[in-house]
């Protein structure tokens, strides 16, 4: 009996798990018949809604700035170089790489005994000229005198050649005391004609004495320079650089000691090209006094300095390209010569232009301009200067128009757009309000806060809360408001700096925190 029960109980077990397979199928295929002759339900197709930034086009006056990169030079260099051989017995204690020396200053000395020695022979030479020549003066004096002795003893000796004439004619004189007193009267004349001639030997005399005293008085002026040389003196205030002088060491005549380099006199030069060059002339093709700024970067800080364009070189220099311009500058403001630093140039004015991202412009002067339907259309623009991430471009007949500021392979002509800019501005008037849906397909949908953070336009919601209550905030709760912005990757960098600026105050407006606090969940 047992046996029996069994049994049937596994075949009533065994009937039922046949019947309920048997109506799963059937419900399976009736499923799957259902399934197969529903008609398909097509949904109809949205466009896309791509967001954008734009750029309202607003022409003005634009001062392109020309940047470059050029050496700081001084105008006053010095080179310092030994005028005597010798030995350098003493040096200075500034005269050292940095030494500050003011003009005058002696730099160096060199061992002048032999210099001393060559002064003291001019010297000596000096005085025997000078005694010769008072000699040959003293000489001349008494031969002159002589020779006026000579003059008066002629002329008497011709009186008496007279008297006896005219005796012997009254016939009462000798013919031989008139040919007696003639003799007389010729060796008279003859003894003035030596003392001519003693008193022209005399005048020689003294002109050579004179010439050998003048050439004394160059020879002990030379020894003078001489012993001068032997002293290194500063032309004018300035600082010591590439010194190789030692004390005690011996150097040659016009060796170079060091260089002395004026710090106050300091200029900058920069190689620009031919085209920029083009742009820094006036109609008369004279180089234009324009201001620059010169900066350094020094550890993270710029030392930064004005000054003005002073000349171009003459030539453009072997194997280089363009023009080398000099500009000075106003003050030292820390420059060494040798600094390699930045050099801007303020161009001239350009009028009726227009300053854009270079991400909106393309290679062939194109831009994506938004129409009043919110579709994308191409223009085209003039460049006219590139100057890092900008461009200046000649865009009058677009006054008015929105220009995408960036580009993307998803923007062309015809794409609907959904300018991010509008909706920043609308967030921030309305205090807060949620975000609209943007069409299907759009970048970002619903503009709601995620989990992630604020959507594009919670982003948007940058208002700046200039009026209403200001909230001082602690350290914990301001720190994690910062952190919630710069951890949002879809909110605008402009919009996000703006908030950050705002929280970083000591009072914050508590419309912001309440609209950030919002999207945190706090």
């Amino acid at each position: 009996m047992l046996f029996l029960r069994r049994s049937l109980v596994g075949l009533f077990l065994f009937s039922v798990t046949l019947g309920l397979m048997a109506w799963a199928g059937g419900m399976f295929w009736g499923a799957l018949q259902e399934r197969l002759n529903r008609e398909a339900q097509v949904r109809p197709a949205r466009e896309r809604v791509v967001g954008v930034n734009v750029i309202e086009i607003t022409p003005a006056t634009v001062t392109p700035v020309l940047t470059a990169f050029g050496e700081i030079r001084s105008r006053r260099t010095l080179e310092l170089r030994a005028s005597a051989a010798g030995r350098v017995i003493a040096l200075a204690d500034s005269f050292e790489d940095g030494g500050e020396v003011r003009a005058g200053q002696v730099l160096a000395r060199i061992d002048p005994t032999d210099a001393e020695a060559a002064l003291e022979l001019a010297r000596t030479d000096l005085a025997e000229a000078e005694d010769e020549l008072r000699d040959a003066r003293t000489a001349l004096t008494l031969a002159r005198d002589e020779l006026a002795g000579a003059r008066s003893q002629a002329e008497l000796r011709t009186q008496a050649l007279t008297r006896q004439r005219d005796l012997q004619a009254r016939g009462i004189g000798s013919a031989a005391a008139v040919e007696e007193a003639a003799l007389q009267a010729s060796s008279a004349e003859q003894s003035v004609l030596s003392q001519r001639q003693a008193v022209a030997t005399a005048e020689s005399r003294v002109d050579q004495a004179g010439n050998a005293l003048s050439r004394q008085h160059l020879n002990v002026a030379e020894a003078e320079r001489a012993l001068a040389d032997t002293e290194l003196r500063a032309g004018f205030d300035g600082i010591m650089a590439e010194v190789t002088a030692v004390e005690g060491g011996l150097v040659t005549e016009n060796e170079i000691l060091g260089q002395l380099i004026d710090p106050d006199a300091l200029e900058v030069a920069f190689r620009v090209s031919t085209s920029q060059y083009a742009r820094l002339l006036d109609e008369s093709g004279s180089l234009i006094d324009l201001p620059i700024a010169v900066s350094l970067d020094v550890m993270g800080e710029d030392l930064s300095v004005a000054g003005t364009i002073s000349r171009v070189s003459a030539q453009a220099g072997e194997g280089l390209t363009g023009r080398l311009i000099f500009a000075r500058l106003e003050r030292i403001g820390g420059f060494r010569p040798g600094d390699f630093v930045t050099v801007r140039v303020e161009e001239p004015a350009l009028p009726d232009m227009v300053v854009l991202p270079a991400a909106a412009v393309s290679a062939t002067g194109e831009v994506l301009v938004v129409g009043a339907d919110n579709r994308l259309d191409v223009a085209q623009v003039q460049i006219a200067r590139r100057q890092g991430n900008e461009v200046i471009v000649t865009a009058s007949d677009l006054a008015g128009a929105r220009v995408v500021s960036e580009r993307s392979p998803l923007l062309g002509a015809g794409i609907l757009t959904r300018v991010l800019n509008d909706e920043a501005e609308e967030v921030a008037e309305g205090g807060g309000r949620a975000g609209r849906p943007s069409g299907p397909g759009g970048a970002g949908g619903r503009g709601g806060a995620g989990p992630g953070g604020a959507g594009p336009r919670g982003a948007a919601e940058t208002a700046d809360a200039s009026a209403g209550e200001m909230v001082t905030l602690d350290a914990e709760r301001r720190a994690r408001l910062v952190q919630f912005v710069e951890a949002n990757t879809r909110m605008p960098d402009q919009a996000k700096a703006r908030m950050l600026a705002q929280l970083s105050g000591d009072q914050v407006p508590a419309q912001l925190i309440a609209q950030l606090e919002s999207r945190m969940g706090g």
